[in-house]
């Protein structure tokens, strides 16, 4: 019970960073094309905003959120693996990797 308490919490905290990350970028996307399209527009030959509106100032994405949500998601990814590969499972593969290197030719082991 301990282990699944512990997995569970290890889980659902990065995942939820997660989520909150996804809901960040969704609130702000327009806003960030919105400011990509009026920096860059003649660059990249794409038809100017009429309205060039001091209104809302440029806007970019906050990188460090972005480091966060992968460094997240990549957590939720290790504590699954360490959820799989236990001492038992690695025991497993090792007395399979034993039996299928020890076995005799045209001997099949299952």
């Amino acid at each position: 019970m301990v282990r699944i308490g512990i997995f569970s919490v290890l889980y659902t905290v990065p995942a939820t960073i997660v989520i909150a990350c996804y809901f960040y970028e969704q609130a702000f996307r327009e806003q960030w094309e919105r400011s990509w399209v009026t920096q860059s527009c003649k660059s990249y030959a794409i038809p100017c905003p009429n309205n060039h509106s001091s209104h809302h100032p440029p806007m970019s994405p906050d990188f460090t959120v972005f480091m966060i949500k992968y460094l997240m998601t990549l957590i939720v990814g290790i504590t699954s693996g360490f959820w799989i590969w236990s001492g038992k499972t690695l025991n497993s593969w090792r007395k399979f990797y034993t039996r299928l290197t020890n076995s005799k030719q045209g001997e099949t082991t299952v």
